[in-house]
């Protein structure tokens, strides 16, 4: 198959550093100031698998993007709210490889037990808006000026996905490497596999 999404592995850290460094060192879409090493980036992978998906989309045997969840907040009462993030190569931005991560992670998260995701967006960034807004991200607000980098204040906008109905309770979560053995789990890689035109 010329491309796929497929988990991240920690052998995926050079390809991923290499999409994240640019963007770290080149704009203000990362607050980072200084891009992790691959082996920081590694440390990352493995420590999102633990209980939370990291997915990657490879074209003819290399990564060209990535998309992973984290925890939103600590305490107990956010479990069921997750933070998510994209970054594609920039030869492949505007393919709709980033619309394709976004429904394989979608649907892994709500396969997990998850109910709402956030996204942060450091703006002005009208790709990345489209981006989440076409698969079905709500703006939410603007943290005013809220990051200083190169050279200037930066705005960051929210913007919030419902991942599916809620529940009461809510059901137990399962983290990522149980959910990742289901069939759930490989129905959501290929949804998102799918929606692949390169």
């Amino acid at each position: 198959m010329a491309a796929l999404i497929r988990i991240a592995t920690p052998a995926d850290a050079a390809a991923i550093q290499a999409i994240y460094a640019p963007v770290v060192e080149n704009t203000i879409i990362s607050f980072e100031t200084k891009p992790p090493t691959v082996a920081e980036m590694e440390g990352r992978i493995k420590k999102t698998l633990e209980f939370f998906p990291y997915l990657v989309c490879e074209h003819t045997n290399k990564v060209i993007g990535y998309v992973y969840a984290t925890k939103h907040r600590e305490r107990a009462a956010y479990q069921w709210a997750v933070d998510v993030t994209a970054y594609i190569h920039e030869d492949f931005r505007g393919k709709g490889v980033g619309k394709a991560l976004y429904t394989a992670l979608n649907a892994t998260l709500a396969g997990q037990g998850f109910y709402h995701a956030y996204a942060g967006i450091a703006l002005p960034n009208t790709a990345s808006v489209g981006l989440h807004e076409s698969v079905g991200f709500k703006p939410l607000g603007v943290y005013r000026q809220v990051g200083y980098k190169a050279g200037a204040w930066h705005d960051v906008g929210w913007w919030e996905l419902t991942l599916q109905p809620l529940e009461l309770p809510p059901r137990p979560l399962q983290p990522f490497p149980d959910y990742a053995k289901t069939a759930g789990a490989g129905a959501a890689l290929a949804k998102g596999t799918a929606l692949l035109r390169l």
